[in-house]
């Protein structure tokens, strides 16, 4: 018996060798929002446990004291219905479900990734001046892109950022919908393609810490990870001088060379950004030829274009198996593209230009009112309605070009 057991102990230890391993970073956070996701997931859970635990104790007690060698059980076959029971059944679930709602709605609120940040920790508040580092991030097949716009450089499968600095993600994708997430800093959200999405958070710690794609996004997806590296403030601008010096810049058709799909892509850096280029990808216009997408909605929105709208919009679709040489073939006559109705000097600056409301102060703690709040808005607003506003003025002069 003992030699059968060995075995089986063995491999027993072996399993526990292996999970020593892991890392529990959803459970060990080093960012204030992630702290609160995981506060929130605990409290959750010992709410539940509340119900569970004493329903397996009472299952196995019941199995145990009724068993038929148990002459001293008490036998009521016509038993049916106590009061007191009845109250304790329903009346503890009822008030786990109010106080989980509650949680939840509270919790719902104030990590909304749309909110920005009120403090810095739990013990330390946002400091009314202090700006958040912009981080513009693009998924790309299969890689993540990372711009800092404040700094005018870039990297690829890289994050350096400083501690206890907010941080404001502005996401999007090139291709396919995927999903940003950094256990340690903050919950994940979705990046998907012609849409723009918001995240905020902050790390509180110096490290070097895991981010990956979360969503399954084809052949690649399994390398499509990177490292978050949280650094002090001197070694963060260090590390930005470091980019300035890199030969390579990141302008349109160097952004379209990187799109090509490619796997386990080391960590590039760029010396300087196209300004416009995050604003294009969102509106699906980086490549030349395309008609920008909050052009064409303006557009639509006004009465369309009549036959020139709808050949278009062959220049709207993203067209990945295009650009990867497997395009299929198209009926019909040759497909010409409008590049756009308004002249090459307002395109420019309806794709620079950030309306004053971007400037979002940090909101204060306080009641949450619900219905109340004001609607998430992305740093650079609605693109069709700030062109819209461009247009007014020479809404009669705008021409194909």
């Amino acid at each position: 018996m003992r030699k059968r057991l060995r075995p089986k102990l063995f491999a027993a230890l072996g399993a526990v060798l292996f999970l020593s391993a892991c890392k529990a970073e959803v459970l060990a956070p080093t960012g204030d929002i992630a702290a609160q996701q995981r506060d929130l997931l605990v409290i959750s859970t010992l709410l539940m446990l509340i119900i569970i635990v004493p329903v397996m104790l009472l299952t196995c007690w019941f199995a145990w004291h009724f068993r038929s060698s148990n002459a001293a059980a008490v036998y009521k076959p016509n038993w049916s219905h106590s009061a007191k029971l009845e109250l304790i059944i329903w009346a503890i679930p009822l008030l786990i479900v109010v106080s989980l709602g509650a949680l939840t709605w509270v919790g719902t609120h104030l990590l909304d990734p749309y909110r920005p940040l009120s403090r810095i920790s739990k013990v330390e508040p946002i400091a009314p001046d202090q700006k958040p580092l912009e981080v513009q991030v693009v998924a790309l097949d299969w890689k993540w892109l990372f711009i800092y716009p404040e700094y005018r450089v870039a990297s690829v499968n890289e994050l350096p950022v400083p501690v206890d600095r907010p941080i404001r993600f502005s996401l999007t994708s090139s291709s396919v919908m995927n999903a940003f997430y950094i256990p340690s800093m903050a919950g994940m959200i979705y990046a998907m393609p012609g849409m723009q999405t918001t995240l905020h958070g902050v790390f509180n710690e110096p490290g070097e810490y895991q981010g990956l794609a979360s969503h399954y996004s084809g052949a690649g997806f399994s390398g499509m990870r990177f490292k978050a590296k949280a650094t002090d403030a001197a070694a963060f601008e260090a590390w930005v001088e470091t980019a300035r010096q890199q030969d390579q810049v990141l302008d349109r058709q160097t952004y379209l060379e990187l799109e090509r799909p490619s796997e386990n892509v080391r960590p590039i850096g760029y010396s300087d950004v196209d300004p416009q280029l995050f604003a294009r990808v969102v509106n699906m216009c980086v490549e030349e030829g395309k008609i920008c997408m909050a052009e064409m909605m303006a557009l639509d929105a006004q009465g369309g274009t009549g036959l020139a709208g709808t050949v278009n919009m062959s220049a709207l679709i993203y067209d990945k198996h295009e650009r990867r040489g497997t395009r299929e073939p198209v009926f019909g006559w040759e497909p010409f593209k409008v590049t756009g109705f308004c002249s090459t000097e307002e395109l420019d600056r309806m794709l620079a230009a950030k309306p004053a409301s971007s400037s979002v102060t940090p909101v204060v703690s306080g009641p949450l009112r619900g219905h109340g709040m004001p609607q998430p808005m992305t740093p650079f607003g609605d693109p069709a309605d700030r062109y819209l506003t461009l247009m007014q003025p020479s809404a009669g002069n705008a021409q194909q070009l």
